[in-house]
């Protein structure tokens, strides 16, 4: 629910003000943060040769061009789905959804990357699952995004 709007008068002139609500701040630099990063990772992971991905990530020059090019693309959708359907309004409940994708995904990395003894990834993973985990959590209960076309 949006913060009320305050009407004063200063000066013969009536202005509106509306008070900051700090979850839904700190929900959308998380979201922003959050879809800079899977966005690029994604995008990499879906577009550049295996090779360069091995040389920065190493892993995906040992696992399926298949897997590796999957992860990117779900990577890059979720990155999409964190803001746009939040910011249009159009479908906001996709949000909540493709930050617990997120969160998700990072818990199968960190098994992974903990299978593997990758023991310097397990933080990444671990961060980026829990901000997705407080997107999800802020999205679906804390400050939902209403949809423009409910009444």
């Amino acid at each position: 629910m949006p913060a009320p709007a305050k009407a004063t008068l200063a000066q013969g002139k009536i202005t509106r003000t509306r008070r900051v609500d700090p979850w839904r701040v700190s929900l959308w630099a998380v979201q922003l943060v959050l879809a800079a990063l899977f966005g690029d990772d994604g995008l990499a992971k879906a577009t550049q040769p295996i090779a360069a991905l091995a040389d920065r990530f190493v892993w995906p020059g040992q696992v399926a061009e298949g897997l590796v090019r999957a992860i990117g693309a779900s990577e890059l959708v979720a990155a999409l789905g964190l803001v746009l359907p939040t910011a249009t309004r159009i479908l906001p409940h996709l949000t909540p959804l493709a930050a617990s994708f997120l969160a998700l995904l990072m818990w199968a990395a960190l098994v992974f990357h903990a299978m593997r003894s990758e023991w310097q990834m397990l933080l990444i993973n671990v961060v980026l699952g829990l901000l997705a985990a407080f997107t999800a959590w802020g999205r679906f209960i804390k400050a939902p995004v209403g949809s423009r076309f409910e009444d």
